[in-house]
């Protein structure tokens, strides 16, 4: 029900105030489950102990979730409930919305299974609030249950993940772990440590603007320059790509006769394909420039990396990908490892010398009014977590 949804463009951290209400919330939660070292920070970022319960030598490990929410929709007055023993067929989120198999057909993997949805209006919020759900009610599991030895465990929650900032106030070095793991995944069984390398892109297109009744060859328009900017990128958009390949992402175009601004996301897992797709950015820009210039327009390309590749930082560690899979397994989950089409705050931190890959929720269709999640698998990912625990002993 809090709503902490971000935003991009401010200036603040987190990007706006409400996720602090949460983020108080949730830490009094935690000191009222014993947990220790907890604090939250100026920024937000919440960090607290579950004590070792032996003296053995055991490295340190972190959870790690976020509590922000998606632009996509509203995060305001979600009014979710609980679809019991789903039956496979439609669901009738509103009078006038349904969420159906025909539109989605992975619905049908969950027939018999409690689902909990949103009513039309707004997205969920298991994007990222069911990870932090599951690592609280591992940790509260954990230390009810002394018979399972376990080293120090570290959990730590964050604001400002949908908007790409979510791990660059994050306090590595007072985390202390070896390594970690990000729950933000998707549908049970996954296991994320491949991720795009990101970009974000802004297009200032200066026109020239006169009355459109002697403008013959005086007139320079913005908007339509900007069509034609699009038209020189190579045609792979988000619609017609998928698995390993990069795009161009046309987010927003806004402008008139006299001033167009184009903002895109470029992704792409291959360094090398992500390093030209810039460079075509930027030499289309070059290129119409060129062209126009001399009759007094002018483009300005703004290019930001945002992310890179985790895959290069988690490859030396090969075993935190093993006690994953091998803590789906035990817990009657197959493991699937798919590249993320997207981002993580696990890419950061791996940067940052935090190894992390990221590891599922158990929800599904994140960032819109059709976001769902499976109640059968976050109880499943709570007894992935705590295996993840065990398979630590031993591992150094």
């Amino acid at each position: 029900k809090f709503d902490t949804q971000s935003a991009e463009d401010s200036e603040t951290v987190p990007s706006t105030p409400k996720q602090l209400i949460f983020a108080k919330y949730l830490k009094e939660e935690l000191e009222r489950e014993g947990l220790k070292d907890v604090e939250m920070d100026e920024m937000g970022y919440i960090y607290a102990t579950l004590p070792a319960n032996t003296k053995k030598k055991i490295p340190t490990i972190g959870f790690i979730s976020h509590y922000d929410t998606a632009l996509d929709a509203s995060g305001a007055n979600v009014n979710a409930r609980i679809v019991e023993n789903y039956d496979g067929g439609d669901i009738q989120l509103n009078p006038n919305m349904v969420s159906s198999p025909r539109m989605f057909p992975e619905l049908l993997e969950h027939k018999g299974e409690d689902l909990i949805v949103t009513d039309g209006t707004t997205l969920l919020g298991a994007d990222d609030k069911a990870g932090i759900a599951e690592i609280v009610q591992a940790m509260c599991f954990l230390r009810d249950h002394d018979e399972i030895e376990h080293g120090d465990i570290r959990i730590a929650f964050n604001p400002d993940e949908e908007i790409g900032m979510g791990a660059h106030h994050f306090d590595v070095e007072k985390f202390g772990c070896e390594w970690g793991y990000t729950i933000d995944g998707g549908d049970i069984g996954e296991l994320e440590y491949e991720n795009f390398n990101a970009a974000s892109a802004v297009l200032t297109i200066h026109g020239v603007n006169v009355h459109p009744g002697s403008a013959k060859d005086k007139m320079l328009n913005a908007l339509l320059i900007a069509m034609e900017f699009n038209a020189l990128l190579p045609p792979c958009t988000p619609a017609n790509t998928e698995g390993y390949e990069g795009f161009f992402h046309l987010m927003s175009m806004k402008g008139d006769e006299s001033l167009a601004e184009l903002r895109y996301i470029i992704r792409d897992h291959d360094r090398e394909k992500f390093e030209e797709k810039k460079r075509q950015f930027q030499s289309a820009a070059d290129r119409l420039n060129e062209n126009y210039r001399s009759g007094g327009a002018v483009l300005e390309a703004k290019l930001t990396d945002s992310y890179y590749n985790m895959k290069e930082k988690l490859e030396p560690y090969p075993y935190l990908i093993d006690c994953a899979k091998e803590a789906f397994r035990s817990c009657g989950i197959k493991p699937e490892t798919l590249p993320i089409r997207g981002g993580t705050d696990g890419a950061k931190l791996s940067f940052m010398g935090l190894p992390c890959p990221n590891l599922s929720t158990g929800g599904e269709n994140y960032h819109g009014i059709y976001e769902y999640l499976n109640i059968n698998a976050m109880e499943k990912m709570v007894e992935v977590l705590k295996k993840l625990t065990e398979e630590m002993i031993g591992r150094k």
